[in-house]
């Protein structure tokens, strides 16, 4: 029987799943530079040539970004967190964030509905987080820990399409968060703070309108934030 082609397709898929599995479950965060190619060769006992194909097929969907000179970043944590980002790319962050409003509201409303005392936990551990990371003065560990408190309200909703979408999204408008977050007013930085907790009372509380008009006035100032910054900076593309 003549060889086919098909054996060496196989396992540049079977590579490119186990990448796939590798991302989607944390252990290549979003960010992070991946193992260069020669340790990637030996880990995973392939050709470099099946690494490279691999590697290629994850740059074209968007979850992989090579730097020149520099190696292979993660960019999002499966192809449709890409498949986002691109198109926040094509928006103004505006726009984006406007729909990730629309999210955390719903989200808030369904976790003061569903959740468990495990959800609760999540979110005093994130809130408590993202409380010591403002007091550090840390920008970024800031930004991180506000994601993660968000991220803790849309798991706590339930709802798994809800959950990803809003983590894709976050993840492709992190300069909008940032923007927002870095309001050069202290009193509005602090409300923004007591605001974020108030709606995770509202959620240990079981109760969902208060957890949606806590989550109501915490955006309506985030977005007045996010109005008041120059054109070319609320339209400047969201940064890695």
């Amino acid at each position: 029987m003549p060889l086919r082609s098909t054996a060496r397709t196989n396992l540049v898929d079977m590579v490119i799943a186990q990448m796939e599995s590798l991302i989607s479950d944390g252990e290549w965060k979003v960010g992070e530079k991946i193992p260069a190619e020669p340790l990637l060769v030996e880990q995973l006992a392939v050709g470099r040539n099946t690494v490279r194909e691999a590697v290629r097929a994850l740059v074209h969907t968007g979850m992989l970004e090579p730097r020149q000179g520099d190696g292979t970043y993660v960019r999002a944590s499966s192809d449709f967190g890409a498949a986002v980002q691109r198109r926040v790319r094509r928006a103004g962050l505006l726009e984006a964030y406007e729909v990730r409003a629309s999210l955390e509201r719903d989200a808030a409303r369904y976790a003061a509905e569903r959740r468990t005392p495990e959800d609760v936990a999540a979110l005093r551990s994130a809130l408590a987080e993202r409380d010591r990371a403002w007091d550090s003065g840390d920008v970024e560990a800031f930004v991180d820990a506000d994601l993660t408190l968000h991220r803790a309200v849309a798991a706590a909703a339930h709802n798994a399409v809800l959950a990803d979408l809003y983590g894709h999204l976050s993840d492709a408008m992190r300069s909008a968060v940032r923007s927002v977050i870095g309001a050069p007013v202290p009193d509005a930085v602090r409300h923004q703070i007591d605001a974020h907790r108030a709606i995770v009372d509202a959620i240990e509380a079981k109760d969902p309108e208060a957890a949606e008009a806590a989550v109501l006035a915490h955006l309506s100032e985030a977005m007045a934030a996010l109005r008041a910054q120059p054109q070319d900076e609320a339209d400047a593309e969201p940064t890695r």
